[in-house]
C-alpha cells in the first residue's frame, strides 16, 4: 500500500462523520455493504466499510481496481446507479456485478476540495433495491461533498500540526542555541578577557603590554559578537527583547560612561556629547545604553573619519530622544529600505566588522521600550539616527 493511501486512509479514519454516513447509506437504501473507497489508477482501497453482508473487506482492503465500476467513474466523474444489475440494459453483461454477484449497486464520486478524484462513496447488495429516481443518489452526492469539505479540513489541521511540530523542534534548537552562546562561549571569553586585564597590570615591558592590550581588545570584541547573535536570538528567534524597566536617575552619567568608553577606543575620532535634564526615565538603562553604544559605533565606522560625531539626549514634550549624528556619503535608497534588518551592512570602501546586527539590536531596543529608530540622511546634511520613546 503506498504512502499516500495509507495517509488517506488514516485521514478518513479521523472524520468522525464518515461511520454515520455509512450507516445512513446502509439503513436508507436497505443495502448491506458500504465503503468508502480510495480509488487511483492502479489500487483500490477501502478507507472505511460498514459489512453486514460479510462481503470480507475491512479497512485497508484492497480490490483489484480495473475489476471494479470505480475504476470507471474515475475516468467519466459520473455517478452509477443500479437497482437490479441481471436486468439492466448497461450492465448485465458487465463483469463487475458477475465477478462480486451482486444486484443493487450505487456509487458517487468523492473530489477533493481542489477538484482532484479522490475516490467514490459505493453500496452494493445481492438483492435488488429501488435506488434509481429516488432521493438516494441525491443524499449520496450531499455526503460526498461533504466528506470533501472535512478532508480539507482534516488534512489542514494535519498540515498545521506538522508544522507546528516543526516549530517546537526549532524552539528547542534555538533554546540549545542560546545555551551554547550563553555558557559555553561567554565563560571562556570573560577568562580571556581578565586574564589579560592581569597580564596588562602586571607586565612591564611594552611590546608584551601591547600583546596583552591586544587580546583584551579581542576578547572584548569576540564578546560583543556574541552578545550581538543572543539579542539577536532573543528578538528574532525568541520572545523579543526583555527589559528590566526602573526609573533610572542615572541614564546621564551612564550615557557619559558610554561615550567616553568608545572615545578612549578611538582617540583620534572627535565626538561631542550634548545631554539635557534627564530625571528618571522609566527605561531599562543597560539597554538605552547599549542602543547608544551600538549608534555611535555605527557612526565612527561608517561617518567621514575626519568628521565629528555628534550625541544628544533630550527630553522633548513628553518623548525621550537620542540622536546621533556623523557626517560622511549618505545612506543608498537599496541599504535605506532594510536598514534595521538583521545581518545589512553599510557599503563602505573600509573593511568592515561585525555581523551587521548592531541597527536591528537598536531597533529591537527601541520597539521593546515602546519606541522606534528613525533616521535621515543625505549628501549634505549627513546621518542622523534618532530613537523616540515616548514617557507616558
Amino acid at each position: 500500500m503506498g504512502n499516500s493511501v495509507a495517509n488517506d486512509i488514516a485521514t478518513i479514519g479521523r472524520i468522525h462523520a464518515v461511520p454515520a454516513i455509512l450507516q445512513v447509506i446502509c439503513e436508507t437504501t436497505g443495502m448491506r455493504f458500504a465503503a468508502v473507497a480510495r480509488v487511483t489508477e492502479n489500487s483500490w482501497t477501502t478507507c472505511a466499510v460498514l459489512d453486514t453482508l460479510g462481503f470480507g473487506l475491512s479497512v485497508g482492503g484492497e480490490l483489484d481496481v480495473t475489476t471494479t465500476l470505480c475504476h470507471e467513474i474515475r475516468s467519466s466523474h459520473q455517478t452509477v446507479v443500479i437497482d437490479k444489475a441481471s436486468e439492466d440494459d448497461q450492465y448485465c453483461n458487465h463483469h463487475t456485478p458477475r465477478i462480486y454477484s451482486f444486484e443493487s449497486y450505487i456509487s458517487v464520486p468523492v473530489f477533493r476540495a481542489d477538484g482532484s478524484f479522490f475516490g467514490t462513496i459505493c453500496a452494493l447488495d445481492p438483492r435488488p433495491a429501488n435506488l434509481k429516481g429516488s432521493a438516494i443518489q441525491p443524499m449520496m452526492e450531499s455526503f460526498a461533498r461533504v466528506l470533501s469539505i472535512q478532508m480539507e479540513s482534516e488534512e489542514s489541521h494535519q498540515r498545521t500540526e506538522v508544522a507546528l511540530a516543526k516549530e517546537r523542534e526549532k524552539a528547542d534548537l534555538r533554546d540549545q542555541f542560546i545555551a551554547v552562546l550563553g555558557h559555553d562561549l561567554r565563560n571562556p571569553l570573560f577568562a580571556i578577557t581578565a586574564g589579560a586585564e592581569l597580564l596588562q597590570r602586571r607586565l612591564l615591558d611594552a611590546k608584551s603590554q601591547t600583546i596583552a592590550q591586544h587580546i583584551l581588545t579581542s576578547g572584548l570584541r569576540a564578546t560583543r559578537l556574541v552578545e550581538d547573535v543572543l539579542d539577536f536570538a532573543r528578538g528574532r528567534l525568541g520572545e523579543g527583547i526583555t527589559l528590566n524597566r526602573a526609573p533610572c536617575e542615572d541614564l546621564s552619567a551612564a550615557m557619559i560612561h558610554v561615550v567616553s568608553e568608545i572615545q578612549r577606543v578611538h582617540p583620534d575620532r572627535l565626538i561631542r556629547l550634548r545631554i539635557g535634564d534627564l530625571q528618571a526615565i522609566d527605561c531599562d538603562r543597560e539597554r538605552v545604553t547599549q542602543l547608544l553604544s551600538n549608534l555611535v559605533s555605527n557612526a565612527i565606522h561608517h561617518g567621514a573619519p575626519n568628521g565629528p560625531v555628534d550625541v544628544s539626549a533630550d527630553l522633548l514634550e513628553d518623548t525621550f530622544v537620542l540622536g546621533v549624528h556623523n557626517l560622511g556619503k549618505p545612506i543608498e535608497a537599496a541599504v535605506h529600505a532594510k536598514l534595521f534588518q538583521p545581518f545589512t551592512r553599510l557599503s563602505n570602501d573600509a573593511p568592515q566588522s561585525g555581523l551587521g546586527l548592531g541597527l536591528y539590536i537598536a531597533s529591537q531596543i527601541a520597539v521593546a521600550h515602546g519606541g522606534r529608530m528613525e533616521v535621515l540622511s543625505t549628501a549634505e546634511a549627513g546621518t542622523l539616527f534618532t530613537f523616540r520613546m515616548p514617557l507616558a
